[in-house]
């Protein structure tokens, strides 16, 4: 199947998704220099899987892929932050984590496709 716009795509839609939960969850928290790093690393995601897909060819694709990958691990590793500073409950925590982790591996199934 073809896709013809990014928004089509399972692993922007997934991205699109975790951003809203982050901006969500943290949205009442008053560490801003927090909320900034987490809001954009997962932004990152969701705008390098579109920018990357908007090149035209695989090469920059899967180079953007790589960064919006990098992007999961960092919010991955916010989350446990957040966690450890008691930003977000365990549930929160397993929640975003659980959804980061799947799109690294969405990522990471469609780079070795390109």
């Amino acid at each position: 199947m073809k896709i013809d716009r990014f928004e089509d795509m399972l692993i922007w839609q997934e991205a699109r998704i975790i951003t809203l939960e982050v901006y969500e969850i943290f949205k009442g928290c008053k560490d801003f220099s927090f909320i900034d790093q987490i809001q954009r690393a997962s932004v990152s995601i969701m705008n390098n899987v579109s920018e990357g897909f908007e090149r035209g060819s695989n090469k920059d694709f899967v180079r953007f892929l790589f960064i919006a990958k990098s992007s999961c691990a960092e919010v991955r590793s916010m989350l446990h932050l957040a966690l450890g500073l008691k930003y977000i409950q365990k549930e929160e925590f397993d929640n975003m984590y659980n959804r980061s982790e799947k799109i690294s591996k969405m990522i990471s199934s469609l780079i070795k496709k390109l």
